[in-house]
C-alpha cells in the first residue's frame, strides 16, 4: 500500500514500512493545495505538527485508511472528520515522556543555579561569580501539579536529589501517591508550601490561566516555577510581574501561550530561564516517535488491533451501542469538571436496551472523556484504562436492562457527584438529564455553567444578569430541584466559557452555594 509522508520522520521507522512491502512516498513541504492533489491513492498519511489534515484533505483522500501523527498532539488533525469518514487516527503518546521529564529536571537545575545567565555573562567577558549564587535542590519542597506519566517520572528523579514531594492531582488516589513517596495536597496548599513548582497537565478550559496573579500571591518569595507542559496554563504577564516585584524568585519556561514566541515580558528578566519548546526535542524522542508511528500505521493497514488509535473504528461497537459513544465521552468530560476529587473511583451504570450489548467500548469512551480533562497527555481508547490503573482509580461498570424513565441511560457517579445522559427523540439528540440528583434537560454544550443555589425566588434572574452583563450568551438553560426541595440547580449552556471573575461574582452572590464551569 502507498504511505504518503509529508514531514521529516526517523528513517528507521520508514524502513520498517518498506521492509513489509509498503510503498513509502516521501514528499516533504507540500502546500495545502499540493497535499489535496497528492493524497488520492494514499492508504496512509504520516505527518508531524506542520501538516494540516482538515476536512478538505480528508475528502480528497478517497483511499485513506489511517493518519499517523509522529508525536503526541493532534491539533493539526480534524479527528471528528476522520472518524466520520472511517479513517483511523493514531499517534505516539509515549514517545516524549522521558525527554519531557528530563528537560523539566534540566530547567529545574538551570533555574536553581543560574546556569544560562552565568554562561551568557562569562561569554560576554564578565566574571560574575558572586552575582549568580544559586540554591540547592536537596531538602527543598517540590510541588508537582499533575501526577501523570511525566509528573511521575519527575517525582522519581527529584527524590534522587533529596527533595520533599507534594502534589496536586484530584484524580490520583492517596495509595498511588504514597507509592511514589508523594503527599497529596490542595493546589492552594501546594503553592504556599513549595520551594519549586513544576506543571504536568493538559491545557483545557479548566486549566487555562490556572496559575495567575492570585495563585502566585500565595507563594513563598523563594518559589521558582517550571513549565514544560503547555503554554497558557500560566498567565505570562502575571508571572513576569510576580518575578519582577519579588513575589516569587524566578521561573523556567519552555512553552508559551502563542508559539513561535519571540517577544514576551518574560524575556527581559534575568530570573527567568526560557527555552523554545524543547521538551520533546531529543534524538531519542524523535526516533521513538518515528518507530512507533510506523508500527501503528503498519498495524492499521494490516487490519490488526492498533494500540494508539485515538478514534474508534465502526467495527468495535454494535449498531445499538455506537450512537452512544459520543454521549459517553462528553458525559465523562463534564463529570471530570464536576468531580473535585474522584480518587475513590467511578461507578458507571448502563440502563435499558444497551445493557443487552457489550458496553465495554462505552466505558472506554467515558474514560477517554474523563482523562482528556484530567490528564496531561493525549488519551485514546486504549491508554485510558492504563491511566486509570496508574492513578489507582477503580472503575466499576454495571448494567441493568431495567430503565424506568428512559429507553437507555448512562450514569456516572463518584466523589459525591453524579451525572446521567441519554439520546432523545428521532434525531437522537445527546441530552444531560441529571446532575447531582437534580432532574434537568440540557444538551452537553462545549461550555456549561453548573450553579447550585437555595431554592428561592429571584435566583435565575441574579445568575442570568451577571452572566449577561459579562457579554456571555446563554444558549440553553435548565433548572432542577433536589428531592429534598431545599436546594436547586441551574445548568447554563453558554456560547463561550464564563470568565473566572464572573464565576467568583456568582459565588459571592447571596443564595448561591457553588459554581462550576465545565466543558462538554
Amino acid at each position: 500500500m502507498r504511505v504518503l509522508v509529508t514531514e521529516k520522520i526517523a528513517e528507521g521507522g520508514l524502513q520498517r514500512l518498506r521492509d513489509v512491502g509498503h510503498d513509502v512516498d516521501v514528499q516533504e513541504g507540500l502546500t495545502h493545495d499540493e497535499l489535496v492533489a497528492t493524497i488520492p491513492g494514499a492508504h496512509a498519511l504520516i505527518i508531524r505538527s506542520a501538516t494540516q489534515v482538515n476536512a478538505e484533505v480528508l475528502a480528497a483522500a478517497t483511499d485513506l485508511i489511517a493518519v499517523g501523527r509522529a508525536g503526541i498532539g493532534l491539533d493539526n488533525v480534524d479527528v471528528a472528520a476522520a472518524t466520520e469518514r472511517g479513517v483511523m487516527v493514531v499517534n505516539a503518546p509515549q514517545s516524549n515522556t522521558l525527554s519531557a521529564a528530563e528537560h523539566t529536571m534540566a530547567l529545574l537545575l538551570a533555574q536553581a543555579r543560574n546556569v544560562p545567565q552565568a554562561n551568557a555573562a562569562l561569554k560576554d567577558g564578565r566574571w560574575e561569580r558572586s552575582k549568580w549564587t544559586g540554591v540547592e535542590l536537596s531538602d527543598k519542597t517540590l510541588g508537582i501539579i499533575g501526577l501523570g506519566r511525566i509528573g511521575k517520572l519527575v517525582a522519581q528523579r527529584a527524590l534522587a536529589f533529596g527533595m520533599r514531594l507534594i502534589a496536586y492531582d484530584p484524580f490520583v488516589s492517596e495509595e498511588r501517591a504514597r507509592q511514589l513517596s508523594v503527599e497529596l495536597v490542595s493546589l492552594e496548599d501546594l503553592m504556599a508550601r513549595s520551594d519549586f513548582v513544576t506543571l504536568h497537565l493538559a491545557k483545557t478550559p479548566e486549566t487555562a490561566g490556572l496559575i495567575d496573579a492570585a495563585m502566585l500571591a500565595r507563594a513563598k518569595p523563594s518559589l521558582r516555577i517550571v513549565n514544560v507542559a503547555r503554554g497558557g496554563i500560566i498567565v505570562e504577564p502575571d508571572l513576569a510581574d510576580a518575578v519582577a516585584s519579588g513575589i516569587i524568585a524566578g521561573a523556567a519556561i519552555d512553552v508559551f501561550d502563542t508559539e513561535p514566541c519571540t517577544e514576551s515580558p518574560l524575556f527581559g528578566l534575568d530570573e527567568i530561564v526560557v527555552t523554545p519548546h524543547l521538551g520533546a526535542s531529543t534524538a531519542e524522542a524523535q526516533d521513538k516517535a518515528g518507530d512507533t508511528i510506523a508500527d501503528m500505521v503498519q498495524l492499521a493497514l494490516a487490519g490488526d488491533f492498533v494500540p494508539y488509535a485515538v478514534n474508534v473504528s465502526a467495527a468495535e461497537a454494535s449498531e445499538t451501542v455506537r450512537p452512544y459513544l459520543g454521549l459517553a465521552e462528553r458525559l465523562g468530560r463534564i463529570f471530570a469538571g464536576l468531580c473535585g476529587n474522584c480518587s475513590g473511583g467511578l461507578e458507571i451504570e448502563y440502563q435499558g436496551q444497551i445493557a443487552d450489548y457489550d458496553t465495554r467500548i462505552l466505558t472506554l469512551s467515558v474514560l477517554k472523556g474523563f482523562f482528556s480533562v484530567t490528564s496531561g497527555e493525549p488519551v485514546s481508547y486504549v491508554n485510558a484504562p492504563q491511566l486509570a490503573e496508574e492513578q489507582g482509580l477503580e472503575i466499576r461498570p454495571t448494567s441493568t436492562t431495567h430503565a424506568r424513565d428512559y429507553v437507555n441511560l448512562i450514569t456516572i457517579a463518584g466523589g459525591g457527584h453524579d451525572i446521567a445522559g441519554t439520546l432523545v427523540g428521532l434525531r437522537a439528540v445527546p441530552t444531560v438529564v441529571k446532575i447531582d440528583g437534580h432532574a434537568i434537560d440540557v444538551p452537553p454544550s462545549d461550555h456549561l455553567l453548573v450553579v447550585r443555589n437555595a431554592d428561592q425566588p429571584g435566583m435565575i434572574g441574579k445568575v442570568g444578569m451577571l452572566v449577561g452583563e459579562a457579554g456571555v450568551n446563554i444558549d440553553d438553560m435548565a433548572v432542577g430541584s433536589s428531592p429534598e426541595g431545599a436546594k436547586a440547580l441551574m445548568v447554563l449552556a453558554t456560547d463561550r466559557a464564563v470568565p473566572e471573575v464572573v464565576q467568583q461574582a456568582l459565588r459571592e452572590t447571596d443564595g448561591v452555594v457553588s459554581v462550576a464551569a465545565v466543558s462538554g
